[in-house]
């Protein structure tokens, strides 16, 4: 009698055994395993019934079958359905509007996307996952117009383009030019109108600007700015290095930076200061002068720019300087600025205020000030003995922001003299010129204000 009992007892505790391993199997096999499939869509919350959906959707155990429908308040279409034959741990569908979409008026649809796994859990019934993604329906293009521009851009100078933008569901914009520099334009005068300055590097053969506008439902629009193009020629100066100039003026310069720190060859330390610290100071101002407000413009006026009195051109903008030693061309540059002369330690007093944006050193540019004008316009001031201000002091027209000198690399005092628009160089003769400014600049501005007034 015992000994049965003790059989009893004993297969009891196996039954027990296998059904506490059959659960840990279950608990931890792949087969029964518990989590829903994941599913995504790439999209931001916007629809233009052209482009596909981009639909993602994984499972661990791996997916049996997916639906995806699209539901609005007058009709349900099925977009994908499919069953797989072999599990697929993941799915990417790119899902195609319904052949209806060119006659749906709905605002609003949502997208049901339904996956189920292979999984053996919830009694052999699997897991499922069901999300819905409601979309806004937006199949119209920004509005884009140009209401005005300059009528023509010179090689190494500037430009200016007004126009209207209207989207109520518009994502960004810019202006594309054909060497991948997109300039900012910043709201101007009235909602839905807007402003830029352009600019044509010297070293681009070529010039073409197009603004381009986005919205949420990725549906773009974009407008051409109709500029005449106009080349122009610039010095080619070819430059002998003497052993006196690399002996006195470049090996006080090798002392200054680290990147020439244990080069003893002349050369290669005009070669490294010619190229790489040139390279890296003019990557600052870059940094520094590509930057536009997003505030509203209600108007743009600029004085011609003379910041030194009485002062002789003694270097012009945009000479390319190709060096030699011993008849071999060892190195190049170009000049981007106009470099003014006058008495030693003179004045710098620019006919327009500005905040201060650079107020220090800057390598080869010495001591140099920056000072932002608007509309993502700049000037600086390079090889300075002093500067007088600091940075984001707001500066009025005709104030003593700097004295020239010669830090940096310069040989005698002078003021290198740079303009600059959203970051590239341009010619500072044309904003010294009275007439250039009022037919590009005022002569636009107070064309569009016209148009814009006339609704």
């Amino acid at each position: 009698m015992k000994r049965r009992k003790n059989e009893s007892q004993l297969g009891l505790m196996l039954l027990l055994a296998i059904i506490v391993g059959a659960v840990i199997y279950v608990y931890n096999s792949k087969m029964f395993e518990r989590n829903a499939p994941e599913i995504s869509i790439n999209n931001s919350g916007y629809w233009n019934l052209k482009d596909p959906l981009d639909v993602s959707i994984s499972d661990n155990s791996g997916l049996k079958s997916y639906k995806i429908t699209l539901k609005s308040e007058t009709q349900e279409v099925v977009l994908h359905n499919e069953q797989f034959i072999t599990p697929q741990l993941s799915v990417h569908a790119k899902v195609e509007p319904p052949k209806s979409a060119y006659i749906m008026k709905e605002k609003e649809i949502t997208i049901v996307v339904e996956a189920h796994d292979v999984s053996k859990w919830d009694f052999f019934k699997g897991n499922i996952a069901k999300s819905e993604f409601k979309l806004i329906i937006d199949k119209k293009r920004p509005y884009l117009n140009v209401i005005a521009n300059s009528y023509k851009i010179t090689r190494g100078g500037s430009a200016l383009v007004i126009f209207k933008l209207e989207d109520e569901n518009l994502k960004n914009f810019y202006i594309q030019t054909s060497f991948d520099k997109k300039f900012i334009a910043q709201p101007f005068y009235k909602k839905g109108y807007y402003i830029a300055l352009l600019a044509w590097p010297i070293k681009e053969e070529n010039f073409k600007a197009v603004i381009v506008a986005e919205d949420y439902a990725q549906n773009i629009a974009q407008g051409y700015i109709p500029l005449y193009l106009t080349d122009k020629k610039y010095k080619t100066s070819n430059i002998k290095l003497d052993d006196k100039f690399l002996k006195g003026k470049i090996a006080e310069l090798s002392d200054e930076f680290a990147e020439t720190n244990g080069v003893t060859d002349s050369i290669e330390q005009f070669k490294i200061i010619n190229e790489k610290i040139r390279e890296k100071n003019e990557k600052l101002i870059h940094e520094i002068t590509s930057k536009v407000s997003d505030e509203s413009v209600i108007d743009f006026s600029i004085n011609e720019m003379y910041p030194l009195k009485n002062a002789a051109v003694v270097a012009h903008f945009g000479d390319h300087r190709i060096y030699s030693y011993d008849g071999k061309d060892v190195s190049e540059s170009y000049h981007l600025g106009l470099d003014l002369a006058s008495n030693a330690m003179a004045e710098i007093k620019p006919q327009n205020g500005g905040k201060v944006v650079f107020a220090g050193y800057n390598g080869l540019y010495g001591n140099m000030p920056i000072l932002h004008h608007g509309l993502g316009l700049y000037t600086l001031y390079g090889h300075c003995s002093t500067i007088n201000v600091s940075v984001d002091e707001n500066v009025k027209a005709g104030a003593n922001i700097a004295n020239t000198g010669k830090s940096g690399y310069a040989m005698g005092d002078h003021l290198h003299f740079g303009v600059l628009v959203q970051g590239i160089e341009v010619r500072p003769a044309e904003w010294m010129d009275t007439e250039w400014m009022k037919l590009n600049i005022a002569d636009v501005i107070k064309s569009a204000k016209e148009i814009i007034d006339r609704g």
